[in-house]
C-alpha cells in the first residue's frame, strides 16, 4: 500500500470529527424527568444498539479506514490532493496504536486510532509538541491514552449526529481498560468548551504552535479517576463490560487472530440499573 504521509500532528481530536464540537446539545445534559435518562442518552443508547467496533490491523479494513480519513479531511482541505488517496503516518505502526471502524448497520461510518502512551511505549502524535509537559509524568509512572485521527463518513453526519460520541466511546473504554491516568488531546480553542463540558478536560500549559496547522493549539488532559464516574452517571452508554474491554484492546496471543467486530456492552448495565 502507498503510504500518504501527512503529519500525524495535523489530525487531532480536534479536527478528525469536524462535527464534534457541533454535536454539543443542549440536551446532553438535560436529565429526562424524575431520575430519568436525557433524551440525548437514550437516542445514544439506541444507536448503540445498532453499532459494532472493528479493530483493523491488515487488508481491507486498514485500506478502508486509511481511505475514509483521506476522504474526510480532503472535504474540509487538510489534505492535499493525492493519487492513492489515503492519510496514514508512521505512528499508525505504533506497537502502542490501536486503529478501529466504526459500523452501523454494516456500513463503515466513522474511524478513530488510539494510543496508549507509557513510560515503556511513549509513542503518540501528542508528545511531539509537548513532550516536555508529558515525559516526566510517564517517568513518574503515569500513562495517557491519546485519541486522533477521528474521521467520518461525510453523509452519515447528519442523520448520526451521535456519531462523535460513539467513535470517543473508544476513548474512555480505553482508560479503563489500561488504567490510564488521563486522556490527553491537542484541541482547537474554539472546540475546548465541547471536552471541557462532555469530558472534564482542563488545560494544560499555554497554546502551542502544531505545524502544519496554522494556529496555536491547546493540550487538554482529562483525568480518568476525577471524571470517569460523573461521565457514566451523565452517559450510560460510555458503559463497558470487561470483556469488551478485552477484546477490543487485548493482544491476541501468538497464533490467534483478533475478533472480527465486537459489539457494544453499555446496554447490559443499563438492562441491570
Amino acid at each position: 500500500m502507498a503510504r500518504r504521509t501527512m503529519g500525524l500532528r495535523m489530525l487531532t481530536k480536534s479536527t478528525a470529527l469536524r462535527s464534534t464540537p457541533d454535536t454539543d446539545h443542549e440536551d446532553a445534559d438535560h436529565e429526562g424527568g424524575s431520575g430519568g435518562r436525557s433524551s440525548f442518552a437514550t437516542r445514544v443508547a439506541e444507536l448503540l444498539e445498532r453499532t459494532e467496533y472493528r479493530r483493523c490491523e491488515s487488508g481491507e479494513d486498514i485500506e478502508a479506514i486509511y481511505r475514509l480519513r483521506y476522504k474526510a479531511y480532503r472535504l474540509h482541505g487538510f489534505v492535499e490532493e493525492s493519487s492513492d488517496q489515503i492519510v496514514t503516518d508512521d505512528l499508525d505502526d505504533a506497537p502502542n496504536c490501536y486503529r478501529f471502524g466504526v459500523f452501523i448497520d454494516g456500513e463503515l461510518v466513522s474511524t478513530v486510532r488510539i494510543h496508549h502512551i507509557s513510560k515503556d511505549e511513549p509513542y503518540g502524535p501528542v508528545m511531539k509538541t509537548f513532550d516536555d509537559l508529558l515525559r516526566p509524568r510517564l517517568l513518574r509512572g503515569e500513562s495517557f491514552i491519546n485519541p486522533t485521527m477521528l474521521a467520518a463518513e461525510p453523509h452519515y453526519r447528519s442523520p448520526f449526529q451521535a456519531l462523535p460520541y460513539l467513535t470517543l466511546r473508544l476513548g474512555l473504554v480505553a482508560s479503563v481498560y489500561f488504567d490510564a491516568t488521563a486522556c490527553i488531546g491537542v484541541i482547537r480553542a474554539e472546540h475546548t468548551a465541547f471536552y471541557r463540558r462532555i469530558f472534564g478536560a482542563v488545560q494544560v500549559g499555554e497554546p502551542r504552535e502544531y505545524p502544519p496547522i496554522s494556529i496555536p493549539l491547546v493540550l487538554y488532559d482529562a483525568n480518568c479517576e476525577a471524571n470517569r464516574q460523573p461521565i457514566l452517571k451523565r452517559f450510560p452508554f460510555f458503559w463497558s463490560t470487561a470483556v469488551e474491554q478485552r477484546m477490543l484492546f487485548a493482544k491476541p496471543a501468538k497464533g490467534e487472530l483478533a475478533p472480527l467486530t465486537i459489539l457494544p456492552t453499555a446496554k447490559y448495565f443499563r438492562a441491570a440499573a
